[in-house]
């Protein structure tokens, strides 16, 4: 069905009404809280990264209390079954033959937003059963297949510190976030202000903003935002200088061990798309495109020992590919 003019404005207030919304509990990280809607409307997945303390946990719950959806949380732990997360078969009797039969129970997979908390803690085999459900929106459990409900979000946290008892996400997993987000810490004046809002009597209420059938809507209207062919060959051309098999750049070569896939790309349109439509916009600016480089390149470049052994970062190549890879001239 086509959006009429009046709904695409009621959708867009609807959205600044969202983000005002969680701002009333989260003081600050108005980069954060901006990439983690861009995700949401863009239909993919948040990796967020910080250490302890910086309501990583409160930001996801305040963001489920603000969207009319069904909320699940999973603490993952190192004795987490895949079981735990997707569901499981019981034995139970029916009562119209009186025979006993296998019924499948599901698992907190099946909610709208799920909250991954400290995914990396639990190992690689139950993180694995994110996979399906991250890419094709459903879940397999004995040779049947159950659809998951739409939109699906997920919003997984790690701390970035704490080593001991953690488990590396495998690289297929990672590259399912559309997004790797980062956390840092506040200002000083932001600071001052969580300390004031938090350490007395006063109570925030957080409603709900936005349904699911709205939150479709904008997804979709996220693929009608327009970008040029340039900027679509720009964002093309800044994927493949990733890749020290096939660049030129010498610091790819000499930093890079596995560069960004396709799905790079389509992740870097989309993303750019939904940040436009975020601010009212309707076509590509090449700002959406490097602000949404980072993000998205953060946890698909893949850095050597000697890039490690140096403390140089992907945000650092991504940086560094922005300043040497100019401008479109029609731009």
């Amino acid at each position: 069905m086509e959006l009429t003019e009046s709904t695409v404005e009621g959708l867009l207030q609807k959205v600044s009404s969202l983000k005002r919304e969680i701002q009333k509990v989260i003081v600050g990280q108005d980069i954060v809280l901006e990439e983690i809607l861009v995700a949401l409307l863009a239909g993919g997945h948040c990796l967020l990264e910080g250490v302890p303390g910086l309501a990583k946990t409160l930001m996801v719950r305040t963001l489920a209390q603000a969207l009319h959806l069904p909320f699940r949380r999973i603490q993952f732990t190192p004795d987490l079954m895949p079981t735990d997360i997707i569901g499981t078969e019981i034995l139970e009797d029916d009562a119209s033959t009186g025979k006993r039969v296998f019924t499948f129970t599901r698992g907190p997979i099946f909610a709208n937003i799920l909250l991954a908390d400290e995914i990396n803690r639990t190992p690689p085999k139950t993180q694995s059963a994110l996979l399906e459900a991250m890419q094709e929106f459903e879940v397999t459990y004995a040779g049947k297949t159950y659809q998951l409900d739409r939109p699906f979000f997920i919003l997984a946290t790690q701390n970035p510190i704490e080593q001991a008892g953690t488990y590396p996400l495998p690289e297929a997993q990672l590259d399912r976030f559309l997004l790797y987000v980062k956390i840092g810490y506040p200002t000083e004046q932001e600071e001052l202000q969580i300390l004031a809002n938090t350490t007395g009597t006063r109570k925030t209420t957080v409603n709900a903003i936005v349904n699911g059938a709205e939150i479709r809507q904008l997804q979709s209207l996220v693929r009608e935002v327009t970008i040029n062919d340039d900027l679509t060959a720009y964002a093309g051309k800044l994927i493949r200088a990733t890749r020290p098999d096939t660049t030129d750049i010498s610091y790819v070569k000499e930093w890079v061990r596995w560069g960004a896939g396709p799905r790079a790309g389509q992740a870097l349109i989309l993303t750019a798309k939904a940040r436009a439509l975020l601010h009212s916009r309707y076509a590509v600016t090449m700002d959406d495109i490097q602000t949404m480089a980072y993000p998205v390149l953060r946890h698909r470049v893949l850095m050597n020992f000697k890039a490690e052994a140096d403390n140089i970062s992907s945000d650092k190549v991504t940086e560094e590919l922005i300043k040497v890879i100019g401008r479109p001239k029609t731009l």
